[in-house]
């Protein structure tokens, strides 16, 4: 009789343990496309990010290879074979909402050189129409002219530079912003 109760046991037992090792393996498995979801997220900031500083980069380099033009108030986006520079008063109140927008209208200088780059063997064929891309939507600059560097800083006009970059999608966002010096 107790040959009968141990044998049923041993069911009972096997039956929990395979539960238990079937709940590990399916909570194992969650776990990693939570994982992958994370490292896509991190992979789009990063591309964000190199993207907005390509875009800081260039705008840097326009005012220094080229004599800027006057500060005016700015208030549509223009391309990079054209550039501008803006006035204080005409710079978004926050350049941490995108996009920026004064007065109704979108401003910036879109930075299109990054439009038909190849980077890392990929073909950036982002446009407005909204055709698959790399990316969601070019980078955009701001270059805004703080006036004379002053004593402190040394000779030169003093201009303060965001810029903004996206990911393979509008979430994956960064905004990266600095002082710049031309003498």
């Amino acid at each position: 009789m107790t040959r009968r109760t141990q044998q049923g046991m041993a069911l009972v037992t096997a039956l929990l343990l395979l539960l238990v090792v079937t709940m590990m393996g399916v909570s194992m498995f969650r776990s990693f496309g939570i994982q992958e979801k994370i490292a896509g997220n991190v992979r789009e900031k990063q591309r964000a990010l190199a993207a907005a500083e390509s875009a800081q980069q260039f705008a840097e380099w326009w005012l220094s290879s080229n004599p800027p033009p006057t500060a005016k108030i700015c208030n549509s986006v223009v391309s990079s074979a054209i550039g501008q520079v803006c006035t204080p008063a005409s710079a978004p109140a926050d350049f941490t909402t995108v996009p920026w927008v004064v007065g109704g209208n979108p401003v910036g200088v879109t930075y299109t050189q990054f439009l038909s780059n190849t980077i890392n063997g990929i073909q950036n064929t982002v446009n407005a129409a909204g055709a698959k891309s790399a990316y969601y939507a070019p980078p955009v600059f701001y270059i805004t002219d703080l006036g004379l560097a002053g004593p402190v800083l040394g000779s030169g006009e003093l201009y303060q530079i965001d810029a903004v970059g996206y990911g393979g999608t509008a979430t994956a966002v960064a905004v990266v912003e600095s002082t710049y010096i031309v003498n």
